[in-house]
């Protein structure tokens, strides 16, 4: 690694494996995802640690894919106090929120796990309109759609948590 690493990235370089993995898990429920991008530190670049992300993905099992997925919630209803979900579902509004749940509900029925996409920047309209589509896609054809647009997600994820990752809190008078 080179000094000239972000903050955030060189924090997120220093922690140990412990932490690397709580931090990971923020971004991708995968354990195999979290393994295979922490065990790449340290990154250079944010742009080192993108393509390892990207690298991980791609070697994702269906079980993986299905880990990760499990933990997003439906497209309309973020997990309350998931502050990443409501900020990527900020797109959605209130008059689209029951027919992307009944369609979610219908996808996850013949799919096996909630409808996955990468909200961030797209409209309510624009989720219910891909959300029809992919209701009838194949399995094979889904997970593929699935893989991309939680890589989508993850890279997203994985930029903020560089920008925003703080310095370890000094500890306090009297503290150990």
């Amino acid at each position: 690694m080179t000094s000239s690493a972000p903050p955030g990235l060189a924090r997120f370089n220093a922690v140990d494996d412990r932490d690397a993995a709580g931090l990971l898990n923020e971004v991708c429920a995968s354990r195999a995802w979290g393994a295979a991008v922490a065990g790449g530190r340290p990154y250079a670049t944010v742009g080192e640690l993108l393509d390892a992300a990207d690298a991980a993905m791609a070697g994702l099992t269906a079980a993986d894919l299905a880990e990760a997925m499990a933990a997003h919630p439906p497209i309309g209803r973020p997990a309350p106090g998931d502050a990443a979900s409501a900020r990527e579902q900020s797109g959605v509004r209130d008059a689209e929120r029951a027919e992307l749940l009944e369609l979610n509900l219908a996808y996850q029925e013949r799919h096996g796990h909630v409808f996955l996409i990468c909200a961030t920047g797209r409209t309510g309209e624009e989720m219910l309109a891909a959300l029809r589509e992919r209701i009838h896609h194949d399995a094979d054809t889904e997970r593929e759609i699935v893989r991309t647009e939680l890589g989508k997600i993850n890279r997203i994820r994985l930029t903020r948590l560089t920008e925003t990752l703080q310095a370890p809190r000094a500890p306090a008078e009297g503290e150990r």
